[in-house]
């Protein structure tokens, strides 16, 4: 009996250990927010192009939508995640209104922002909901957006949808963020007691991904899940 609870305090304290985990994956977007944002008007570009035909309707509207991108990073960049998310009052609107207002590439940017905005500011649903409209065709930024995704789900203790969206950024293959993805995955999986889950989870990432951080101290996970 004494070594089934010394099993037990054992495995909560590796599971407190682990849990601080589940909510640092948005710093990532947060700290490379410059090159999320060269990235994506890259694409908004390349987009604007391949449908040259409607210039005259599309391309006014992505300029001005870049153009009110550029005022709310500044306040973004700054820290003022409030003035970046809701505007001045004054010359910028936010970016909140951006993505409700503008449905290109841009618009998904402002989505992004917006979302990472929210998190920070501790309103996860809502950074959830704009998170959410964010997609792009890039293997570093969509999968740091599903990971932050996941994090907000945890927040609101939808662990369901955490996993979901932990598991698509995995998908993505990324060296830095898959293993992360895959370990916050366990980590929920095994909070929801769903062991063979978080189990799978924790051997892909030894598989997969063996010089990763992740995979440092793996093995104690595994332990936790078998």
């Amino acid at each position: 009996m004494a070594k089934k609870k010394e099993e037990f305090v054992k495995q909560d304290e590796q599971l407190q250990e682990v849990n601080e985990a589940l909510t640092g994956a948005g710093k990532w977007i947060e700290e490379n927010s410059k090159l999320i944002s060269l990235v994506v008007c890259c694409i908004a570009v390349v987009v604007c192009a391949v449908i040259a035909v409607n210039t005259y309707v599309i391309k006014p509207k992505a300029h001005e939508a870049s153009n009110e991108n550029a005022k709310a990073a500044a306040y973004f960049m700054a820290g003022d995640y409030e003035k970046a998310l809701n505007g001045d009052g004054a010359e910028c609107i936010g970016f909140a209104a951006i993505a409700d207002e503008y449905s290109n590439q841009q618009g998904e940017l402002a989505a992004l922002y917006a979302g990472i905005c929210y998190y920070e500011k501790g309103e996860y649903e809502q950074a959830a909901e704009y998170l959410k409209k964010f997609s792009a065709d890039d293997l570093n930024i969509d999968p740091a957006a599903r990971q932050l995704l996941g994090d907000a789900y945890v927040e609101l203790g939808e662990y369901g949808k955490a996993a979901k969206s932990f598991e698509a950024a995995a998908e993505s293959g990324n060296e830095l963020i898959a293993p992360m993805s895959l370990k916050k995955a366990g980590i929920v999986y095994l909070h929801e007691g769903e062991k063979a889950k978080a189990l799978k989870a924790f051997k892909a990432i030894k598989a997969n991904y063996p010089q990763s951080a992740e995979a440092q101290d793996i093995d104690k996970y595994i332990e936790v899940a078998e």
